[in-house]
């Protein structure tokens, strides 16, 4: 893969990163899914490493970087076989809000924490009516006293059971307008009246997904995330590096997909020749990694954006590299898939399974057809539907 777009720290970071991932490997995955556990191992020794962190400021034992050094881990790690889902949301999500816009304590107390492994924090912003449209969250704060009280639904959040405490998504009321506007919450994992049910899915990931309630929800007044009147830009800082690392993550699948196509493409041998040889296997194998390239591409594009502070000129390319990258992912699975044949079947090679993990790409956190929306709205000018 070519890194001439990148400096000598950065292509430094890839090959250790690429190093640690390759002594876990794609087995170490499997094996956690089989047993229904968690990377732990693998989550502190990438934070012990200064991995997770990467994008944390210094002065809270985070390594100074951004959006660029965190994709660069996770792509990575996903292209030796072993993504962490979690790095989504904790470091490049949560980190990235509390960081921008807590407070000084908030910025004490969960920072650290995060860029070392030893806090994780999950995020809770899709609701069961809701879908793609944040404009019809229910999840409501309302004012007690000194503190908040929040009653709301949540659905696919991911690694509640392990996470320290969710940063969530909810609407307060505007005493100026009376119309709600979003929020941002840190609710600890143990507080009263949250409570999470785990959703069984098909999806094999040492991940868990969970529905969240939170049944009037005491929380104090810190639990509220930066300024009550900012909690739009607030969220949007938080989810442009959600599309650049949902990019990252199904870049590294389909790198490790292709990989694992291409060695056995090389090897394989039914007639006189290994058939990587024959066009109708090479040139797919070839367009899956070109595809893959271009969508790398457009994720360094919007992650050198975002660290530039240009949250506009990000929101449109991490929705453009979200989608690119979960097309291309798809595509390098199905291909590396067919080119093993009955092969890319069995759990021997590890390809079936991520079948239904390359989907996420498409999928989450938002679909390809809202994607195409933004652009269709933002980028061009066209006139909404809805």
């Amino acid at each position: 893969m070519s890194t001439v777009l990148e400096t000598e720290e950065h292509q430094a970071l890839r090959a250790a990163v690429a190093a640690l991932g390759k002594r876990y490997g794609r087995d170490y995955i499997t094996s956690l899914v089989r047993d229904g556990a968690h990377p732990h191992e693998l989550w502190a020794e990438a934070a012990k490493l200064g991995y997770l962190g990467v994008n944390l400021p210094e002065e809270y034992g985070g390594g100074g970087g951004g959006m660029a050094e965190l994709s660069i881990v996770l792509e990575e790690l996903g292209a030796a076989g072993s993504p962490l889902l979690m790095m989504v949301v904790s470091p490049a999500i949560c980190g990235t809000v509390i960081a921008r816009f807590g407070t000084d304590d908030q910025k004490r107390q969960w920072l650290p924490g995060l860029a070392d492994g030893s806090l994780t924090m999950a995020f809770g912003i899709t609701e069961p009516d809701a879908g793609s449209n944040s404009h019809r969250i229910t999840t409501t704060a309302r004012r007690d006293g000194d503190g908040w009280v929040l009653t709301g639904r949540k659905v696919f959040v991911s690694g509640v059971d392990i996470a320290d405490a969710t940063l969530i998504v909810g609407r307060t009321e505007d005493a100026r307008t009376g119309r709600l506007k979003p929020c941002l919450f840190i609710v600890p994992r143990e507080a009263p009246g949250f409570q999470r049910s785990h959703i069984e899915m098909e999806l094999r990931a040492a991940e868990k997904q969970f529905e969240l309630v939170l049944d009037d929800v005491r929380l104090p007044a810190d639990a509220l995330v930066g300024d009550e009147d900012a909690g739009l830009l607030q969220l949007f800082a938080g989810l442009n590096p959600e599309r650049i690392m949902t990019a990252a993550f199904g870049i590294g699948m389909g790198r490790y997909a292709l990989g694992r196509a291409v060695e056995y493409a090389k090897t394989r041998q039914v007639w006189k020749e290994p058939i990587g040889a024959h066009q109708a296997i090479a040139h797919p194998l070839a367009q899956a990694h070109i595809e893959l390239e271009l969508a790398r591409l457009m994720m360094q594009k919007a992650a050198r954006l975002y660290d530039d502070g240009d949250d506009i000129g990000a929101g449109e390319a991490a929705n453009m590299a979200k989608y690119a990258a979960g097309e291309a992912c798809v595509k390098a699975v199905d291909q590396a898939v067919h080119t093993l044949g009955g092969n890319g079947l069995t759990r021997e090679y590890g390809l079936a399974s991520l079948i239904t993990a390359s989907r996420v790409a498409r999928i989450a956190p938002v679909s390809r057809e809202m994607i195409l929306n933004y652009v269709s709205h933002q980028s061009l000018g066209l006139p909404k539907s809805y």
